[in-house]
């Protein structure tokens, strides 16, 4: 429909690298991507693939991925990708499982994939790849029975063929999006053309009621993983609005200047990339010196106070825009209104600050792949929905369902329970394990597994995570996610694992500490050395400690909830280790396996009769 309405509209772009630097954007319009869409869709039928056939996707988001989606969409493949930060061992499982039996590659991960053999050849028999292919690797595909192309030539498998288009019916299964999952083998989620074109007519509406109408002449940055639910909806929204897609260039440290060039009007973040830029701006604050801090302090506070007031943030004051807040913006590219968070929990004082110094609306939403991402979203001007993930969108029901174990009341004055979700965006099950689920979906409503709180003026607020409980030995439950959101804000830390289990009264966690913050407690106690050796130093943790207990009592965290032992790693949590998600939550079955040694260490020196 887009191509018949927009057909000469800027659809996919990409930074043109010339003598190793990187210029202007380079943009394909409608009409050419889709004349590449439907030859890359001849080229697989003529590969003995069929309507009903998997099509595995593997690699950073490029044009080429949009383009071998769009194909798979013609012609009635599943389209199942490959998780870019999932490594060899997660990928070999998904193409066996879905039993893939083409793949399309970025350049640089095919000897990656090559990993997955010969356990993935029973079922792939084509690899193309995003761009070329070298001798070598065309020998190694071609030992284990394999045909591997590289883009140009793969295009012209299909010349001079045409395949008629199928005959798509609403509940066709259009992608299986693999989850990471914090525990077992990743799942097949099931999601339908129907629940993708709902879920877009649903943010549609949504944001045509609060006049932010996208069009197309609206632009977006494509970076987060199209592997994930969160971004491939976005990208299908746009393109159905005829808007364009500018790529980034992979690499994390060039994301500003990739958003420097493009100027994107709509900015979409996982709380980790807002963390950053938050940290960063208090930096360059600090840095400017005390009178340029003063008017910034001056500034933030005045505008607040007029947001607080109900005032838009555009009109809540101007001149503060104007002369202090616009720098915000322009290291934003400058165009952007809409920044939207998802994934994980943003925390509080990051989406206020950003609320008023962005000068552009900030929302937080909250899905799940088996809800086709956004099924709550805050809306924009309602500061009071700080902290929340706001109402739910229109095309779905919700309800609250009371966890008696942890004490959670959906009947009570503030209802809170687990969050269950009906409607036409949820998943058609998990791929070949009906088991599963039988388990999360129950006369058509979908468990979420997450412990939610309706607040008065609609909007719902993520309070817990009910997998994530556990009783310590004198019978008490705790609920370890809410408080760990509660010591995350301690601006002392940057993240924090809290544990704890039946045979022990007492919590204990893992700590990374914020460097900035230790080096300049260091520096305020005269206490000598560099960051990691300063995380091995019983004083700094005598310090974290004292930081933690003073927020839990702040406020109001019982005895047992207090962390009584820390232990502090310089190094992040991070997914090399395998202790994150691609959406970093945190897989804490890994990190017990990881840290059981320190967890035992801070056990024993906690439970000495001195201690």
């Amino acid at each position: 429909m887009s191509v018949e309405k927009y057909p000469d509209n800027r659809m996919l772009g990409r930074r043109q690298i010339v003598d190793g630097k990187a210029g202007k954007y380079v943009w394909q319009t409608y009409r050419e991507v889709y004349d590449i869409v439907i030859k890359v869709g001849n080229s697989i039928r003529s590969c003995d693939v069929v309507e009903g056939g998997k099509c595995g996707i593997y690699g950073a988001n490029c044009p080429e991925w949009i383009i071998s989606m769009e194909a798979c969409n013609a012609h009635g493949l599943y389209c199942v990708p490959l998780y870019d930060t999932l490594g060899a061992g997660a990928v070999e499982f998904i193409i066996c499982h879905a039993e893939i039996s083409i793949a399309f590659v970025e350049e640089k991960k095919i000897n990656e994939l090559f990993k997955t053999f010969p356990a993935s050849t029973e079922h792939l028999k084509t690899i193309v790849s995003f761009g070329k292919v070298t001798p070598e690797q065309k020998a190694e595909a071609e030992k284990h029975g394999l045909k591997i192309y590289p883009w140009e030539e793969f295009l012209q498998l299909g010349e001079n063929k045409n395949y008629d288009l199928p005959v798509k019916k609403k509940t066709d299964i259009c992608t299986i999006m693999y989850t990471s999952g914090t525990t077992g083998d990743p799942k097949g989620v099931l999601i339908s053309n129907d629940s993708i074109v709902t879920l877009i007519a649903g943010v549609k509406r949504l944001l045509g009621s609060v006049n932010e109408q996208l069009t197309m002449k609206d632009v977006y940055i494509s970076y987060l993983p199209l592997a994930h639910i969160f971004d491939r909806v976005i990208e299908e929204l746009f393109i159905s609005h005829g808007a364009s897609i500018g790529f980034w260039r992979g690499d994390v440290k060039l994301l500003v200047e990739d958003i420097g060039e493009l100027k994107p009007s709509i900015f979409c973040a996982v709380p980790r990339v807002l963390d950053r830029i938050y940290s960063g701006l208090l930096q360059k604050i600090s840095a400017g010196g005390l009178l340029k801090k003063k008017m910034f302090d001056l500034a933030y506070t005045y505008k607040y106070y007029n947001m607080k007031k109900g005032r838009k943030h555009g009109e809540a004051s101007p001149i503060c825009d104007k002369i202090v807040f616009s720098k915000v913006k322009q290291g934003l590219g400058g165009n952007v209104r809409l920044i939207l968070s998802g994934a994980a929990p943003l925390s509080t004082h990051v989406e206020e600050f950003l609320r008023v110094v962005a000068c552009c609306h900030v929302l937080q939403g909250y899905g799940l792949t088996e809800s086709c991402a956004g099924s709550f979203v805050s809306l924009p001007n309602e500061l009071s929905m700080l902290g929340t993930v706001g109402p739910p969108v229109p095309n779905i029901d919700v309800r609250l369902e009371s966890v008696p174990e942890m004490n959670y009341d959906a009947l009570a004055s503030t209802p809170r329970g687990e969050i269950c979700i009906k409607g036409n965006t949820l998943f058609s099950g998990y791929y070949k394990r009906e088991d599963l689920t039988r388990e999360v979906l129950i006369d058509g409503w979908f468990h979420t597994g997450d412990i939610g709180e309706w607040q008065p003026n609609g909007s719902m607020k993520i309070i817990d995570r009910k997998k994530n409980i556990f009783k310590l030995s004198q019978g008490e439950y705790v609920a370890v996610e809410n408080l760990e959101n509660i010591y995350g804000l301690v601006s002392a830390i940057d993240s924090i694992w809290i544990y704890g289990n039946s045979f022990e009264s007492f919590l204990v966690a893992v700590v990374n500490p914020n460097k900035e913050a230790l080096e300049s407690w260091a520096a305020d106690n005269n206490v000598s050395g560099d960051f990691e050796s300063l995380c091995k130093n019983p004083k700094a943790k005598e310090f974290i400690l004292g930081e933690l207990a003073k927020t839990g009592k702040e406020k109001k965290l019982k005895g047992f909830e207090i962390i009584k032992a820390v232990h502090l790693d310089p190094m992040p949590f991070d997914m090399e280790r395998d202790l994150l998600t691609p959406t970093y939550k945190k897989k804490r079955p890994q990190l017990l396996k990881y840290y059981q040694s320190v967890i035992d260490e801070m056990y024993k020196s906690a439970n000495k009769p001195n201690a």
